[in-house]
C-alpha cells in the first residue's frame, strides 16, 4: 500500500474522510466540463435583416447546425439565496454568471451534440446587446456580422410589428444598429450584407465558408430540401419569403430621400451612402429590451 493509500485508510477509520485531488484546471482557471463548445459563431445583426435566412442556409450544411433562435440573453440564473449557498458556489469557484456560463454551454452543446456536427452557429438578434458576455464565456467566439440598409431593416420591421408607431420603429432599428457597430468596431470577424447574400448566395456563402474552415457544399443553397424547425414568431423570420426555401432576389434599396433622418449617419456607417461613417455616435446610452420580430 502506498503512502497516500495508507493516510487515506487512517483518515477514513478516525473521520469517514480521505485526501482527494483537486480537479484539473486549465491554464484560464476553467475546470474540465466549464466550457462544453469551444468555439462556437455568432451571428450578429439587427431584427429584419435576414439572419433567419443565413441560418437556413449554413443549417443545410453537413458540418455546421445552426439552430433556431436560442435567446441566450433571457436565460438567466435567478439570485442565490442565503450566505451558505453562496459561500458553497465560491469554494467550487462559482457566481452567478459563471452558473449562467455553465448554463449557456449546456445548451449549446446539447444542441450540438444532438445534431452530430462538428460547428456551431449561433444566430439570436438580442445576441447583439450582450456581446461582452458571449466573449467572457467563450473567448475564443467568432462572429458574423450581417448588415442590411437601415431603411429596408425599418420598412420590414413596420411590416412585421404595424403596431408600433413611426418613432418606436425607428428607434428599434437604431438602437440595434448601434449595438451592432459598436461590436463590428471592437471585435474581429466577418461582415457580409444581406443584399450580397441574396444577389449573390453562392459568392457569399463560399466565403463564410472559408470563415468557417469548411469546404462549401452547393446543396446549401437548396435550404427548402431539409429540416429547419418551425418558422413561427420568436424563432426567426416566419414570412412567405422564408418558407419558400429559395433565396429570393433582393429588393431595390431604399433612395437617399427615403430615409428617416434618425437612419442617416447609420446608413454612412455601414457604407449605404457617400461619406465618413466614422462620426456615427457610438457614445449614445443601450436601450436593452428584447425583440420578437
Amino acid at each position: 500500500m502506498g503512502f497516500k493509500e495508507t493516510v487515506n485508510a487512517a483518515l477514513r477509520r478516525t473521520t469517514g474522510y480521505q485526501l482527494q485531488r483537486q480537479p484539473a484546471r486549465n491554464v484560464d482557471g476553467l475546470r474540465r466540463g466549464d466550457r462544453l463548445v469551444d468555439e462556437p459563431v455568432f451571428i450578429l445583426s439587427s431584427v429584419r435583416s435576414g439572419s433567419t435566412l443565413l441560418r437556413v442556409l449554413l443549417n443545410t450544411h453537413s458540418q455546421i447546425h445552426s439552430p433556431h433562435e436560442m435567446h441566450l440573453r433571457a436565460i438567466k440564473v435567478k439570485t442565490i439565496r442565503g450566505e451558505y449557498p453562496r459561500r458553497a458556489l465560491r469554494s467550487v469557484g462559482l457566481d452567478e454568471e459563471s452558473l449562467r456560463h455553465l448554463l449557456w454551454h449546456r445548451l449549446l452543446d446539447r444542441e450540438l451534440q444532438r445534431s452530430g456536427k462538428r460547428i456551431l452557429v449561433n444566430k439570436t438578434p438580442s445576441d447583439i446587446f450582450i456581446v461582452d458576455d458571449i466573449v467572457r464565456c467563450w473567448p475564443r467566439a467568432r462572429f458574423i456580422f450581417l448588415l442590411r440598409h437601415p431603411a429596408s431593416i425599418a420598412r420590414s420591421r413596420r411590416r412585421a410589428r404595424p403596431q408600433d408607431s413611426r418613432e418606436r420603429n425607428v428607434d428599434a432599428v437604431l438602437r440595434y444598429g448601434l449595438a451592432l457597430e459598436r461590436a463590428r468596431r471592437s471585435h474581429p470577424g466577418l461582415t457580409v450584407r444581406y443584399e450580397d447574400l441574396t444577389a449573390d448566395p453562392e459568392r457569399v456563402t463560399r466565403e463564410i465558408c472559408a470563415f468557417l474552415g469548411v469546404p462549401w457544399e452547393p446543396h446549401m443553397l437548396d435550404y427548402g430540401r431539409f429540416s429547419h424547425g418551425a418558422y413561427s414568431a420568436g424563432l426567426g423570420d416566419w414570412s412567405d419569403q422564408i418558407k419558400s426555401g429559395r433565396v429570393q432576389p433582393p429588393r431595390p434599396l431604399p433612395a437617399p430621400g427615403e430615409i428617416p433622418a434618425e437612419l442617416v449617419e447609420l446608413s454612412r456607417a455601414w457604407d449605404y451612402l457617400p461619406g465618413d461613417g466614422d462620426g456615427f455616435a457610438l457614445g449614445l446610452p443601450l436601450e436593452h429590451q428584447v425583440e420578437t420580430a
